[in-house]
Order: structure tokens, then sequence, then C-alpha cells
């Protein structure tokens, strides 16, 4: 449901290098927590690494998150708020602050276990990220939190990981409208994710 050049580039890369990328779309935007539940439930490796679209962390910084599997963990988070994290590029001052909010409510409404649940670079074993976005309450940007709650229900081992993180001006949210949702999906999930 993107309205970017998303599809176009994702398209071209499939043709041109890569046989293995499998493009899906739907037609309307139903949110990004439906949008990576579709590639989640669709991906075939026995690990299953979800990144944003403009790589914000990385793709380097997989080797950080892969080491934690291999040490146990059965998902390993990419962190933004953990003294080792490096912010290289900044968000904007109002961004930042909102930044700081979302996680003080998610603390106080559903759980207090990580620094950093909106960071969009996790890795699960694909048992397990296939069980907990199989029936994912939340379609927006809250899906994050939705997971970790559920993993942490379910008693799996979550490490956060420090990496690198960059903002790219394109990246695109609703300061207005985002916050607003997020807290009503917050709240949703506290309602309803058993």
């Amino acid at each position: 449901g993107s309205k970017d050049n998303t599809e176009k580039v994702v398209k071209n890369f499939a043709k041109d290098k890569s046989k293995r990328v499998k493009f899906i779309k739907h037609k309307e935007n139903k949110g990004k927590g439906t949008a990576v539940k579709t590639g989640m439930m669709e991906a075939k490796g026995e690990y299953i690494l979800f990144s944003d679209a403009d790589l914000s962390t990385p793709i380097e910084e997989f080797g950080k998150l892969k080491k934690a599997i291999d040490r146990g963990y059965d998902i390993a988070i990419g962190s933004r708020g953990l003294p080792e994290s490096k912010i290289v590029i900044p968000q904007p001052w109002y961004r930042r602050y909102i930044g700081k909010i979302f996680p003080l409510i998610v603390r106080i409404i559903v759980m207090k276990n990580f620094r950093d649940t909106q960071c969009g670079f996790k890795l699960f074993k694909k048992k397990i990220a296939k069980e907990l976005f199989a029936n994912l309450v939340t379609s927006g940007f809250a899906f994050d939190v939705e997971i970790l709650y559920k993993a942490l229900k379910k008693e799996y081992n979550v490490k956060e990981i420090p990496v690198k993180w960059y903002n790219y001006k394109e990246s695109k949210v609703s300061i207005l409208k985002a916050p607003f949702n997020m807290l009503k999906e917050i709240i949703k999930i506290k309602r309803k994710v058993k």
C-alpha cells in the first residue's frame, strides 16, 4: 500500500540481482504492522530478520543480532536506546522528543523490559516468528510492542543489542497522528493480548 518508489526498487532488484526476492503487495495501505506480518509469514529462512526499507540500521549490523541467536537467545532486537548504541544521524528534535515519551508510555502501560521497542531491525528463529506474528491484533506502528510483549509472556529469551542507526529525511511518519494511534494500539495490546 506504500505510495513511494518501494515497489519499483524491489521489483528491479528482484529482476536484476536475485531470484530469491519475492515481491508482495497489499492493494491498500493496511499499516506497517500488517505489512511486516505479511512478510514474516511468507519468509522461508531458518532465521527471519525484518529491517526498515530505508536501512536506517545498516544490514551490516545483522551479525550482532545473529551472534545473540547463536548464543541461545530466541529473538535479538536492534536498539537505539542503549549506552553503546550509535546514532550517526539523529532525528529532528521533535521526533526525538516523541521518541522519549513513547517508551515511557510502553513502560507504564505494557512492559518495562526494553529501552527501544521501535527500532525496525529484529531477528527471530523461524518457528518463533511464525507463532508471534500469526495472530497480530495491531496493524500500525505499535506492532513491535505487541510482538515483544507476546514473546515475554511466552518466556522467550530476547536480547536487546546496541546498533548503529541513521535517520533519513525521507522517512515519513505523521507526528500528529502516529503518537495518538500508537497509544490506542498500546491500550489494545494490554487488553487483548493474553
